[in-house]
């Protein structure tokens, strides 16, 4: 039995009929890898009834505290319907790439079901008019609740659920033992949530006073006498007002596209020290500049992301370890490579911040102070704070299976919520950042015309970057020039070319 941390909890007590927070992941399979080059429904609850008595964190379930007094517990049970969680549907016709992304925004649009553990997988088929598809492809979309998992857990889930291999492995011959959760009495709930409390209130003096010296700091920099060490000090940016800061309906809507990894090496090749994210943030504000332009509501100032920052290693398979810093997008820059260097300078000032503010130090206090308060506090204070979140995470470099299906592509679907209805993730998986960009309907109605800013400003930016002298050449010329130089000074005779 676990209790859920208070970053956890707050995923449970921030949704409402418009918001239901769970992350999920797309994944559509290649069926000519398996045995038989196909693969039955049955494979796949065979698959997944072996792995999940490998895997915990899919059998726990919510178990609730009496009349709300404490954080609920993770309770793992034995047995559990397979056939509920893993289900099997089809896209009507057409059955082309609209129709997929529309079915995977209505399952998105949908609460878990907290009485179960919550999680859900659906096979999808009938995706017949998606080009370079081969024939008999499907599709998996599988939701976890985030209070289960973070990012990065949730990659490493999906890499678990998967082999790494084409080749079925042998079935477990009987049952393995699995060790179970005995329900707690009211009694010992009652009893936990006491010794819970005392040792709250005992953190309390420490994350006060942790607060008041992170007070002094900021106000000595304000002033001009701290020493912050830096040029960005603890300043953060101040976003606009824009369409995406409005309460979000409940119905989602979802669109991806992938850029090759090798292609965002080339970029890196020619611009030493930019980094990968510096690249995905680039494109998401040109992407963002771009929509926004087209709708004439493009603000002058830049519009900031929440970019999350994992606090644990990926081996980590449950449970939420996140920070946040503040990101400008620098969508009020036009040209793609200014906008580049201005978002990695940007990028560096805003990571800098978040280590002096404590990149933990949200998660310390929604671990202290009461849910409602903390829910408050992210309600009121965070999410004012940034226009939309944009976040990659890394996953696996190599290709991973399922009942003998290679996977494809591994696109990350998110949370939009009211004040920052707009998302857009990207995953690395086998050679190509997948990326995702979630909202709803009323606040972006057209998201396929949101995809086509997205492809643009990545396709500019290749473009900008190809156009850029090679400074391997560069370094290289230089190089001769020095050798030749030397060999004259030693011999004061010219050096053979």
């Amino acid at each position: 039995m676990q209790q859920l941390s208070g970053t956890d909890n707050i995923f449970l007590l921030s949704e409402r009929d418009n918001v239901y927070n769970h992350v999920a992941a797309l994944m559509i399979y290649d069926v000519t890898t398996a045995p038989g080059g196909k693969v039955r429904f049955r494979d796949i609850l065979s698959h997944f009834e072996e792995k999940i008595e490998l895997l915990p964190v899919l059998r726990r379930h919510l178990h609730e505290a009496p009349f709300g007094i404490d954080r609920p517990y993770w309770i793992e049970a034995g047995e559990i319907d397979v056939e509920f969680h893993v289900r099997h549907i089809a896209l009507p016709a057409p059955g082309d790439w609209r129709q997929l992304m529309i079915q995977v925004a209505r399952l998105h649009s949908r609460p878990l079901d907290r009485s179960r553990p919550v999680w859900e997988a659906y096979i999808i088929e009938g995706l017949d008019n998606i080009p370079k598809l081969p024939k008999g492809s499907f599709a998996m979309f599988l939701k976890m609740h985030h209070s289960s998992v973070d990012g990065v857990a949730g990659v490493r889930l999906a890499e678990q659920l998967h082999a790494t291999t084409p080749e079925l492995a042998p079935t477990w011959p009987g049952r393995r033992t699995i060790m179970v959760d005995r329900p707690p009495s009211a009694i010992e709930l009652y009893s936990r949530s006491i010794t819970n409390s005392l040792t709250r209130v005992s953190k309390f003096g420490g994350i006060m006073k942790r607060m008041a010296s992170l007070t002094m700091r900021l106000g000595a920099e304000a002033v001009g006498i701290g020493d912050s060490g830096d040029a960005a000090g603890l300043s953060m940016p101040k976003p606009p007002r824009t369409r995406f800061d409005a309460e979000v309906s409940a119905n989602r809507v979802v669109e991806g596209f992938g850029m090759p990894l090798s292609r965002i090496k080339r970029v890196r090749a020619k611009l030493p020290g930019v980094t990968l994210n510096d690249i995905f943030l680039t494109v998401t504000g040109g992407g963002v500049r771009k929509y926004l332009s087209g709708k004439h509501d493009l603000p002058e100032r830049s519009l900031v992301a929440m970019m999350p920052i994992a606090l644990k290693s990926s081996s980590s398979d449950e449970g939420n370890a996140v920070g946040a810093a503040m990101v400008p997008l620098c969508s009020d820059i036009e040209t793609p490579l200014e906008r580049l260097a201005a978002v990695s300078e940007e990028s560096h000032k805003s990571k800098l911040t978040a280590e002096k503010l404590g990149t933990d130090l949200i998660g310390v206090v929604l671990d202290v102070v009461p849910s409602v308060a903390g829910n408050l506090l992210l309600d009121k204070v965070l999410i004012g704070s940034f226009n939309l979140t944009a976040s990659n995470v890394r996953g696996p470099g190599h290709p991973l299976y399922l009942a003998g299906a290679k996977a494809m592509c591994m696109y990350p679907v998110s949370i939009p919520t009211s004040g920052a209805g707009l998302n857009i993730t990207g995953v690395s998986y086998n050679g190509v950042m997948w990326v995702s960009t979630v909202s709803c309907r009323k606040l972006l109605p057209d998201p396929e015309n949101f995809l086509a800013c997205m492809k643009e400003a990545w396709e500019e930016l290749l473009e900008a970057a190809d156009a850029l002298p090679d400074p391997k050449a560069k370094r290289r010329r230089t190089a001769k020039k020095v050798i030749r130089k030397r060999a004259k000074k030693k011999t004061g005779k010219p050096a053979t070319k």
